[in-house]
Order: C-alpha cells, then sequence, then structure tokens
C-alpha cells in the first residue's frame, strides 16, 4: 500500500473539512428555508468535529499537517465555492442565492463524502493499529457523511423544482426518510411523487 498516497489523502481530508466549516458558515447566510437552516447548522457541527477527527487520526499514524499542492487545489476549490455563495448573495435574489449555496454545499460534500470512501477502502486493507485508528475515525463520521451529502442533494434537486413553479416535496424524501446510502437516495428521489 502506498503510505505516500495515503498521507495525501489525509492532508486533503483535513483541507476539505476545514473548507466545508466556511461553505457552512456561508451558506447559512443565504438560506432562507427554516428546516434547511437547522439541518445546516448541524451539518457545520458536525463538520468542525470532523476537523478535530481527522487531525486527531493524522496525529495517531505520525502525520503533521503540511502544504501540499494537493492541499493547495482542495483550498482554491473551497473558497471558490464561498466566492460564488457570496456573489450569488450580493447580485441574485434570495431565492437564487439559497439555491447556490445549496449547490455549492453539494459540490463540497461530494468530494468530502469521496475522501472518507477512499479511507474506508485503504481501512479494508490496513492491520493492526493503523486500521484500528482509521476504523474508528470511520465509526464516528460515515453516517454523518452519507446524510451530509444525500439530504443536501434532495434540498438542492427540490429548492430547484420550487424556483421553476412545480411542486416541490420540502423537506425533501431523503430528509423525510433519513436516508443514509445511495440505494437509499435513489429510492427516495423514486418516491418523491408519491410525496406530492
Amino acid at each position: 500500500m502506498n503510505i505516500e498516497q495515503r498521507n495525501e489523502l489525509l492532508q486533503q481530508m483535513l483541507e476539505t473539512e476545514m473548507g466545508g466549516v466556511k461553505v457552512y458558515e456561508t451558506a447559512l447566510t443565504c438560506v432562507l428555508n427554516d428546516e434547511l437552516k437547522e439541518e445546516w447548522q448541524k451539518y457545520l457541527d458536525q463538520t468542525k468535529r470532523h476537523v478535530e477527527i481527522v487531525t486527531t487520526l493524522m496525529s495517531e499514524l505520525g502525520v503533521p499537517p503540511a502544504e501540499t499542492p494537493g492541499r493547495e487545489v482542495v483550498r482554491h476549490i473551497g473558497g471558490s465555492l464561498v466566492a460564488a455563495m457570496k456573489l450569488a448573495k450580493g447580485t441574485a435574489p434570495p431565492e437564487a442565492a439559497e439555491i447556490v449555496a445549496c449547490e455549492c454545499v453539494v459540490h463540497a460534500e461530494t468530494k468530502d463524502h469521496s475522501n472518507w470512501e477512499l479511507l474506508t477502502l485503504f481501512a479494508e486493507a490496513a492491520r493492526g493499529t493503523e486500521k484500528k485508528a482509521i476504523q474508528a475515525a470511520l465509526d464516528e463520521v460515515e453516517d454523518e457523511e452519507d446524510e451530509h451529502l444525500y439530504h443536501s442533494k434532495g434540498w438542492c434537486r427540490e429548492l430547484a423544482i420550487a424556483s421553476l413553479g412545480m411542486k416541490a416535496v420540502l423537506p425533501p424524501p431523503e430528509e423525510q426518510k433519513d436516508v443514509k446510502t445511495a440505494i437509499g437516495a435513489s429510492r427516495a428521489e423514486m418516491a418523491r411523487k408519491e410525496l406530492l
């Protein structure tokens, strides 16, 4: 196994979580829907905890935080998402800015979710204390990361549908069914017509 690349993944994970805090802080300034605001506040709190979890994991594995080209790219993308939300808030109607914020959250959570999936695959092949440390972090974070991605995608879809003047399901089915898997998200989306 490539320990150097594992370490790079951890560096990017730390930057993704740190950027996620900024994304949620900015998204919360754009949100109009009270239920979504409550959801994103919860995700912000969890993401702050994820920063601590990744930092602890890196320490346990002897990986000090360091600047890497990959980490710089992740920081740039996160900053671009924050800038996009600020631009929308300053120039677009509030409902449009809320949708842009939701899209930015989905972009950020897609990278975040991918990071944790890669770490899960690495943990399956790891051994001993390395495996134990990684698995402990995964056990704390995995369900939350699934919820962040799948619920946010549902919110994004339903807010966009509402903006088109069509009947939307709010909160989205993913939220109502507390979806935590890709299959569950797909089923929830397919079942949305029953909820209209």
